[in-house]
This record gives structure tokens, C-alpha cells and sequence, in this order.
């Protein structure tokens, strides 16, 4: 069963369309991720899922029906922007949250995800007096503390430090261990690729993947070589049959052209360096996205 279903849904403000004939579908229990250039359509999409804008045209289903307002009650939402009510205590404003999505349990469940952040010590404390992670920590908390059957995250990881990051790493993935379906916008490819059941990408308001990664890989191939060499981007320089090398430091990948041999290119890094790893593999999800909303693509556009 599909817990939200997106079709032919366009949205457009003013002269500016930021979604274009969207069709998608989101399995239940799943983990959705929504990657795509600052500006392409991800928080407009995410809004018009929480109804927060509606579509010009199309529709969005929800449960299997379309709602206009009560769907919500069953839906989490983390928006990317700080929005928490600054002179309220933390305990305060969470029980105030839960209880407008008529929530069960809230009391129990704010202590949960405090004593889970680690922010017990500051649940009486006014929000005011947090730091930039720590409210990040407690909107999300917001957004789950009703148990919904769906949450939208958008940059949930967004300026946390790699230890809180984690932690929300764990809690998200904990929420889909529970049946929560998540739905979740991340600039980090790194996120996607390993947490995500499924990837979509919007570019210019329009759909331009989606899938599991493995199905989004199948569609360029294995025409990737990472190498690592004793001369590293020096011994690089004018392969044939190489499009570019993009250097990651004690590694680069290169990425070959259609009729490459890849052979042939292991035999000239050989000749010109020792070569300390050489693999042949499927271009990673950042290489995607740079390929096709990178400044090459963006000429080769307009060429």
C-alpha cells in the first residue's frame, strides 16, 4: 500500500514553476528520500503533502484518500526553519505540540524522546536558552511525540555535529523500525545512499529519478574507476578515454567514456605510477547529482 500518492501535480508562484507534472508514490513503512539543488521543488513538494500549499492541479492522496486538513492529524512535520516558541519551556511546548494532534500518551512519550536526546536536564529550561543542535532536537521531537503514521523531515540533519546526527540517525531509523513511514529532504548524498529504501530527485521543479539506488545506478552503468596511486591527480593527467577525474584526496574516480577500455587505462596508470587501488564501479549517488545538475550539465544544457 502507498501512504502518500503524488499525481501530475504541478505548483506554481507567480511566474516561477517550482513543481511540474510530479507523479509519485511512497510505500508504507519506507524511507523516502528527497534529494535536488537548493530551490528545485523538495519543500514545496513536502508542503503540499502537509497541505500547507495546495497543487494548481493534479492530486495528493494520503491514506488512500484525499484530505483537505485531517489527513494531518496522522502526519509528523519538521520544517528545515527554527520554529519553536521561545520563551515556553522545553516539557512545555512539547506536551503543547502533542496535544494539537490530539495525541496519546504525550506526557510519557515527551520523557521518552528527552531521556532518548539526552535533554532531560533541560526539559524545564525555556527554549530560548538552546543551542542551535538542541532545538533542532526538540522540534523534532515535535514533530514525532503523537506517534504519527507518517513524518516529513526536511533537513533533519541540517547543522547537527556528527554526534547528534547520529543520534537522529538512529531515531529515524528506529521510527520505520516501529511502521512510521518517513519522507525526509537532505542535501547529503552519504545519507541517502545508506538510509533510503528509495530516492527520488527533483531538478527545475521536475522528477529526474527515482527509485531504489541500485535501480538508479543500473541506469548509468559501471562507468565509474576509483584508483588510488602513488602520484595521486598527477599521474591522471590526459588519460584516453577519460572524461574527467574528480580527486576525493587519497583517492580519485574517474569517470569513462562510452567505448572505454578500462584495461587499457589500468595498463597506462601502471606505466606512468604504481597503483595502490583500482576499481571498477557504479557512479556514486553524489556523482549522479553532480552529473545532472552540476555546472557541466548545466552547459551542456545550453549548449
Amino acid at each position: 500500500m502507498y501512504t502518500v500518492e503524488i499525481a501530475n501535480v504541478t505548483k506554481t508562484f507567480g511566474k516561477v514553476t517550482a513543481v511540474d507534472d510530479l507523479s509519485l508514490s511512497v510505500p508504507g513503512s519506507s524511507i523516502y528520500g528527497f534529494i535536488g539543488p537548493n530551490g528545485s521543488g523538495k519543500t514545496t513538494t513536502l508542503r503540499m503533502i502537509m497541505n500547507i500549499f495546495y497543487p494548481d492541479s493534479g492530486s495528493i492522496r494520503r491514506f488512500g484518500e484525499t484530505f483537505r486538513g485531517s489527513a494531518c492529524d496522522r502526519i509528523g512535520y519538521l520544517p528545515e526553519e527554527r520554529g519553536l516558541y521561545k520563551r515556553m519551556k522545553v516539557r512545555e511546548i512539547l506536551r503543547f505540540y502533542g496535544g494539537l494532534k490530539n495525541g496519546r500518551n504525550i506526557k510519557a512519550n515527551v520523557d521518552y524522546w528527552l531521556k532518548r536526546f539526552e535533554l532531560t536536564d533541560w526539559a524545564n529550561k525555556r527554549v530560548e536558552a538552546l543551542s542551535k543542535g538542541m532545538s533542532r532536537k526538540v522540534q523534532f521531537i515535535g514533530a514525532v511525540v503523537f506517534r504519527p503514521e507518517v513524518v516529513l523531515l526536511d533537513e533533519p540533519f541540517a547543522g547537527l555535529d556528527p554526534v547528534n546526527a547520529e543520534v537522529m540517525r538512529e531515531a529515524v531509523l528506529q521510527l520505520q523500525a516501529d511502521g512510521t513511514t518517513v519522507i525526509f529532504s537532505t542535501h547529503d548524498m552519504n545519507v541517502a545512499e545508506t538510509m533510503c529504501d528509495y530516492i527520488f530527485m527533483i531538478f527545475k521543479g521536475k522528477k529526474v529519478l527515482d527509485g531504489t539506488l541500485e535501480e538508479i545506478q543500473s541506469q548509468y552503468g559501471s562507468d565509474t574507476i576509483r584508483v588510488s596511486t602513488g602520484n595521486g591527480t598527477g599521474a591522471l593527467k590526459n588519460l584516453p578515454g577519460i572524461q574527467s577525474v574528480r580527486d576525493l584526496g587519497r583517492m580519485q574516480e574517474l569517470r569513462m567514456a562510452a567505448d572505454c577500455d578500462a584495461q587499457k587505462v589500468l595498463a597506462e596508470i601502471m606505466f606512468r605510477t604504481n597503483v595502490k587501488q583500482f576499481e571498477i564501479a557504479r557512479p556514486s549517488l553524489h556523482d549522479i547529482f553532480v552529473r545532472i545538475a552540476g555546472p557541466d550539465a548545466e552547459e551542456a544544457n545550453h549548449a
